[in-house]
């Protein structure tokens, strides 16, 4: 439930296998990470090198594979709030349940890169408002992020918060506040449905989550932790390969192949063929 002060834990894919690793281990939500997206898709930083339909495929590819609510990384829109309208038309057509604006300039950069910029805070106000007014769902919702506390300071960010969720934000997302203290302060500063986006080296302290859903924050996003995890084990094994000219004495590390297919929803697809005289997958 997205209440104040619920905690939910939110992991971040950036493909549809991640998404099925992250509903297989109990996770109720997940977020379509746009930095995943770029480290994977194109294998670069988060700078505003995906494009919309890199993006719509991505999310589509991920509501075919999970059940779970999904939250989209929608970056700045992709342009002003004409294109706003074009970007939730299209996010929403590809399955998303929530999508994300931010009001940085585009090209937009990872929250937790220095030399961030930002638009006018009555720019992003009319993309918010083109955002809720394109939804067809209802039930859509529209997450609103500043990146403005490293620009205009936190009071900055607590003006502009306050502002977006007067156009109709369903709810706000400061980012990379830089102390328990100003994490503290978010949801009582600017009462309503929080984020919180926690990046391991990041800026922002690695609270838990019953101490932020003590703070007051509905939703706790991880958004990179399964991509910095994943990049962790390909580096190590793939070393040890390249060095020792084999696998020996790593095999615990790494998924058997039955546990794999059973991760890629394999069976579903033998029943398939059962049913309709195909070839099985294995």
């Amino acid at each position: 439930m997205l209440t104040p002060g619920a905690g939910n834990l939110m992991p971040g894919a950036g493909n549809a296998l991640t998404a099925r690793v992250i509903e297989a281990t109990g996770h109720s939500m997940l977020m379509v990470s746009g930095a995943a997206v770029a480290n994977t898709f194109l294998g670069v930083p988060d700078i505003g090198l995906v494009s919309l339909s890199d993006l719509a495929s991505h999310v589509s590819a991920i509501r075919d594979a999970v059940n779970i609510p999904i939250l989209v990384d929608g970056d700045t829109g992709f342009g002003n709030a004409i294109n706003v309208v074009h970007t939730i038309k299209v996010l929403e057509r590809a399955g998303a349940n929530g999508i994300m604006i931010e009001d940085q300039t585009f090209p937009k950069r990872c929250g937790h890169f220095e030399g961030k910029e930002v638009i006018s805070k009555s720019e992003m106000v009319q993309k918010i408002q083109a955002a809720v007014d394109t939804r067809e769902d209802p039930n859509l919702m529209i997450l609103a992020r500043t990146d403005s506390r490293s620009v205009e300071g936190i009071e900055g960010a607590f003006e502009r918060a306050r502002a977006y969720q007067e156009a109709g934000a369903d709810f706000l997302f400061i980012e990379a506040p830089l102390s328990n203290e100003e994490l503290a302060s978010i949801p009582r500063e600017v009462p309503g449905i929080h984020v919180c986006n926690l990046v391991v080296g990041g800026k922002t302290p690695l609270l838990s989550q019953q101490e932020l859903a003590k703070m007051g924050f509905s939703l706790i996003v991880y958004a990179n932790v399964a991509l910095q995890a994943s990049l962790m084990a390909m580096q190590k094994s793939l070393q040890h390969l390249h060095d020792q000219g084999s696998i020996a004495g790593m095999e615990d590390q790494l998924m058997m192949f039955k546990e794999r297919q059973k991760m890629v929803n394999a069976q579903h697809f033998n029943d398939l063929a059962e049913q309709y005289g195909g070839r099985k997958v294995s």
